[in-house]
């Protein structure tokens, strides 16, 4: 069985994909629609235009255009795009995503990151394709085969995350991807709530680790410890708070985690060079603009910011 779904102008819909037989569902979301996963169903989402809120049981999440993200089969997922957004996306179940293994060596992770504008048409492009062939040849193998050149696209997306599988404890590769499948998990669910501290216990639960093995097995992974990863996730929203609210510091501070305003200051300007009040007047933009100079001095960089 296939699907193709469209949810436009404030239509809901939802999406069930017994585990039955391989089953596999392409989908879009368009002014202010709104589309849930129900089932438990590899899901990939894809912004074409404006901006969308994600939210399942890792988080919740903020779309703009150009980004992806992916989620586990148990994760549920909902999307709920702006007037002007646009949103396309594919499902799997449990026995398509077994037989797609058979079909290619992409295997996909949970996960986001950001789509080039090249990328973002060949997305477009092979997700038609895909529909075109969910659409015409029925049931069986072949519709979930029919889906394999928009999984190696992705695939080609989450060529940084594959890079560090072999950093993964474990003697072989299915263990190492095992591995990773969960941390990268983690990862995202500290992304999904950057408006709180998260503590170690509900990593850990969440990847069936104990605390100990995931500390250290996300340290080795990706070169920080899961508090310092918290940390920068939210201070890095705490910025783009700046930038695209007209919140104050403080209700900033708040939205982040941080339960003053005088470590939530010693920590933003740790993190971006300077502080909140300068980070919202523009102050970045310049530093980047006018990266810092050799003294004639010493030779050591001189930031023009002098924070």
């Amino acid at each position: 069985m296939s699907k193709a779904l469209w949810a436009d102008r404030g239509q809901l819909l939802s999406i069930d994909l017994p585990d039955a037989a391989p089953q596999a569902a392409c989908f879009g979301v368009s002014r202010l629609g709104s589309l849930q996963l129900a089932g438990n169903a590899f899901s990939v989402w894809f912004q074409l235009r404006g901006s969308a809120w994600v939210e399942a049981r890792e988080g919740r999440f903020r779309l703009r255009a150009g980004d992806w993200i992916a989620f586990e089969r148990d994760s549920h997922p909902s999307v709920q795009v702006d007037r002007d957004g646009l949103c396309i996306g594919l499902a799997v179940n449990g026995e398509a995503q077994r037989l797609l293994g058979q079909y290619s060596e992409a295997v996909l992770y949970a996960g986001r990151g950001a789509m080039a504008p090249r990328e973002r048409r060949i997305t477009l492009q092979l997700w038609r394709r895909a529909l075109e062939h969910l659409l015409a040849e029925g049931d069986g193998q072949r519709d979930v085969g029919a889906l394999r050149p928009l999984l190696l696209h992705l695939g080609g997306l989450q060529r940084e995350l594959h890079a560090r599988i072999p950093r993964c404890p474990g003697r072989s590769r299915s263990r190492k991807r095992q591995v990773f499948g969960r941390l990268q998990r983690a990862r995202l669910y500290l992304e999904g709530n950057s408006d709180r501290v998260v503590r170690i216990g509900e990593l850990a639960q969440l990847t069936s680790f104990s605390a100990w093995y995931f500390s250290k097995t996300f340290h080795s992974l990706y070169d920080e410890s899961p508090q310092a990863a918290s940390v920068r996730i939210r201070l890095d929203r705490a910025a783009d708070l700046l930038r695209t609210t007209t919140m104050t510091i403080g209700e900033v501070a708040a939205a982040c985690g941080f339960d003053n305003c005088c470590s939530f200051a010693r920590a933003f300007r740790a993190r971006h060079g300077m502080s909140a009040t300068q980070y919202r007047s523009g102050l970045h933009m310049t530093a980047r603009a006018n990266p810092a100079k050799p003294s004639r001095a010493g030779g050591k960089a001189v930031s023009k910011t002098g924070t």
